[in-house]
């Protein structure tokens, strides 16, 4: 089955023409030479990116790649201007970067109703009442409307999470994502499950709120694209801290969390820039002297929490734990 998440798509744009300007000269029953009063053309039609914090996946525009906003009306005579073409608005998410097809960054969308022109509109043609001159009372000329502009561009979204998870395959991540927030990410006993980012938001003490992103499982050689967690990388690029989730079941608890560490700093060093916690998923499967032996596989300096989303332990720290790094 075809997902509907889709965080990244090319599209291409074509702003509008400008109208031509009027060349019409005045004529009425009492004055047979009135001379120029042709209007200028109106401004063709922008393409505008727009925030919308209702969307969160990109899917519509990957059935609609070809965007053109409206040309410019031309002008008409008594000096009346051209209606401007209609701007085309195209509404992305929240989070959603617009780059050139050289992959340069033009803008990014960080809130909702924020805008940013894509393409600009061509200018109208100027009618020919703006030529009259001392020397030239008639003029029988316009300027036509300079024509739009065209371009592919890149869109590409990261989702907006305070607490990205980090884990491989398996590790209890969209076991803990639904239960400490609403959200129903599909949980199964096989690796991959999570096929696409998801998002929940956990209620904290006295009514305040963080969002924490769940992303596909992540294997050794992600960052070169093996497995499924290499599309989702740039995800984690927007989270203030991350948690590694390494479960009680895992044969080298530490080698683990090496290798997830230097997953994402493959793919972006500054990634060891972010604040992160270690939990240790699924401790109900062992034993208190085990959960020892598990924190002396690690350096002194690591603190480690264990947890289990099953019987709900630990899950009220691990929010305090969450909330210190995300307010400190």
């Amino acid at each position: 089955m075809q997902s509907n998440f889709v965080d990244y798509v090319k599209i291409f744009c074509k702003s509008g023409h400008g109208g031509a300007g009027s060349a019409h000269l005045h004529r009425a029953k009492y004055i047979p030479k009135g001379g120029p009063d042709g209007g200028d053309g109106g401004r063709g039609g922008h393409i505008i990116l727009r925030g919308n914090a209702q969307l969160w996946t990109l899917l519509a525009l990957k059935y609609s790649k070809h965007n053109k906003a409206e040309n410019g009306k031309p002008g008409g005579k008594q000096e009346l201007t051209g209606a401007n073409g209609a701007d085309l608005y195209i509404d992305v998410p929240v989070g959603t970067i617009a780059k050139d097809e050289e992959g340069n960054i033009l803008g990014e969308i960080t809130k909702d109703k924020e805008e940013i022109i894509l393409l600009e509109g061509g200018k109208g043609g100027l009618g020919n009442s703006h030529f009259k001159s001392s020397t030239n009372q008639t003029p029988r000329y316009a300027q036509p409307g300079l024509p739009g502009k065209e371009s592919n561009f890149i869109l590409e979204l990261k989702l907006l999470g305070d607490v990205g998870l980090v884990g491989f395959p398996n590790a209890g991540k969209s076991t803990l994502l639904s239960a400490i927030t609403s959200a129903k990410p599909k949980i199964a006993d096989y690796a991959f499950t999570t096929l696409i980012p998801n998002l929940g938001i956990v209620k904290y003490r006295d009514f305040q709120s963080f969002v924490v992103a769940d992303i596909p499982g992540i294997i050794e050689g992600a960052s070169e694209g093996k497995g499924l967690g290499h599309r989702f990388l740039r995800h984690i690029e927007r989270n203030s801290v991350l948690l590694f989730l390494i479960p009680a079941d895992a044969k080298d608890y530490y080698k683990e969390y090496q290798i997830l560490v230097k997953e994402l700093q493959e793919y972006n060093p500054e990634l060891n820039d972010k604040d992160r916690l270690i939990a240790i998923s699924k401790s109900d499967l062992i034993d208190k002297e085990l959960e020892e032996e598990i924190r002396k596989t690690f350096p002194k300096n690591f603190k480690l929490i264990f947890i289990s989303a099953v019987t709900g332990e630990n899950l009220i720290h691990l929010k305090d734990e969450l909330w210190k790094l995300l307010h400190q």
